[in-house]
């Protein structure tokens, strides 16, 4: 993991739930893990759909009234 000058203060923005993440603070290596997952980071979704660890396009589809 990268040091970021930003961990601190992305940390208190990030509505990530999944414990033990190592990249939670670390929004670009996040973003990147996801998107080379097919998916898309906990800080794209609501509360209540964040919580369900569906971090599919298709969810986020769903929880932003798109389909």
């Amino acid at each position: 993991m990268s040091d970021c000058v930003n961990k601190n203060k992305n940390l208190k923005n990030c509505p990530c739930t999944y414990n033990g993440c190592p990249r939670k603070g670390l929004c670009c290596e996040c973003l990147k893990y996801h998107l080379e997952k097919g998916a898309l980071p906990a800080c794209c979704f609501s509360k209540e759909a964040e919580a369900t660890y569906d971090r599919s396009f298709k969810k986020f589809a769903e929880d932003k009234n798109l389909i």
